[in-house]
């Protein structure tokens, strides 16, 4: 009988760690997705960039810029979160031509966990 318990007690709290360790994992901010789209083709360049997260994000501590292949920086510098929602950060892209641009982010989300990646677009046919 004794053994039982303690079966279930182990049980118990392998499940209750699982949860924990899922409820954490939710709270970081992952890209979910972008306009332009990620790897897309877009016949003209976009004015800005704009990336959607699954969490709301602290501006003080993300980043977003875009470069050309060559490695330039082509974006205006100017990286904020959109005035009606904390999860979208957005950046103008200057005037540039047809070719492959890739965009890197750095996302800190309200809760302090850091998130990063990059992902490409090109512009032309």
């Amino acid at each position: 009988m004794r053994r039982h318990f303690l079966r279930a007690g182990l049980t118990l709290l392998i499940a209750s760690a699982g949860f924990a360790f899922s409820t954490q994992a939710q709270a970081h901010a992952f890209l979910r997705r972008a306009d332009p789209p990620v790897g897309s083709t877009v016949p003209t360049a976009p004015a800005v960039i704009a990336c959607d997260f699954t969490e709301a994000l602290e501006p003080s501590f993300s980043k977003l810029e875009v470069q050309d292949a060559a490695g330039h920086r082509v974006d205006a510098g100017d990286m904020h979160l959109s005035p009606t929602d904390a999860k979208q950060m957005i950046i103008g892209l200057n005037k540039v031509g047809p070719g492959t641009y890739t965009v890197i982010w750095h996302a800190v989300s309200v809760d302090t966990h850091r998130t990063e990646g990059h992902f490409t677009f090109t512009v032309g046919p």
